[in-house]
């Protein structure tokens, strides 16, 4: 079977020292694609290092994550240009985030209008983080319907009824599916039997979100296999059809 992870961030301090083990398990479990989030400016060079180290294995993004936003938000969208030729798979990961505050909040959304804008200039898919900003999500995802955006929701724990709603935007939408779908009481659990499997990828997060038996721990792509498991259980159909579809969508979205 093959997998790719479709969201991680081997490149996170967490991982120093050991990246190259990280990558290695994870080809080991049969994940042969890692897709890494950029966040922004700081982390960038050594993102692209260690893509470098590990050609065709990792594929960069590039973006501003919305954490990041702040008044200087233009310089570092700016900033992105420089390493548009460096085999970028997707604009990501951006998006909104007001679980920390509203401080930035005008600002995250004009960045991350910004960047769809980009996007579509640059013919490449998006990797969109969302946290507690779903109405200025959905109003922004509307008013650039003509932009005929195509990407991903990562992390997503949303209901079947935001998945429809996304859909009935237009454009080419698909869910990324992490170890919040293992947690206890997790609604998505439930929800992703309503969420037709041709529109659902699979990613970690990692270092973050580890999946149960593994919470406690540090999370990795490695654990990819242990999340298209459980995704199986809750459908009713094989680990090995969850593995074909989702690597298929994965390869059509991102062109890899």
């Amino acid at each position: 079977m093959e997998f790719i992870d479709t969201h991680t961030h081997t490149y996170d301090e967490a991982f120093t020292g050991c990246e190259d083990e990280i990558v290695a398990r994870a080809l080991a479990a049969g994940v042969s694609i890692q897709l890494q989030a950029d966040v922004d400016s700081r982390e960038r060079e050594r993102m692209f290092a260690l893509v470098e180290r590990h050609p065709g294995v990792l594929r960069p993004m590039l973006g501003l994550y919305p954490g990041s936003v702040d008044r200087d938000w233009r310089r570092e969208i700016d900033a992105l240009e420089a390493w548009r030729g460096r085999g970028i798979v997707a604009v990501g990961e951006i998006g909104l985030d007001y679980h920390y505050g509203a401080d930035f909040k005008e600002e995250q959304k004009e960045a991350f209008r910004t960047q769809l804008e980009l996007a579509a200039s640059w013919d490449l898919p998006v990797n969109i983080h969302l946290r507690e900003a779903t109405e200025d999500f959905f109003a922004i995802l509307g008013d650039c319907r003509h932009l005929h955006l195509r990407g991903n929701l990562h992390a997503f724990s949303g209901s079947a009824e935001t998945f429809g709603r996304l859909q009935r935007l237009g454009g080419d939408w698909y869910v990324g599916i992490g170890g919040v779908l293992t947690f206890k009481k997790a609604s998505i659990a439930e929800d992703i039997k309503r969420i037709p499997l041709d529109r659902i990828l699979l990613e970690t997060d990692a270092p973050y979100l580890t999946p149960v038996p593994h919470r406690g721990e540090r999370n990795e792509s490695a654990y990819i296999p242990v999340i298209a498991a459980f995704l199986a259980r809750q459908k009713g159909i094989g680990v090995e059809e969850v593995a074909a579809v989702t690597t298929a969508n994965a390869k059509r979205l991102f062109s890899i």
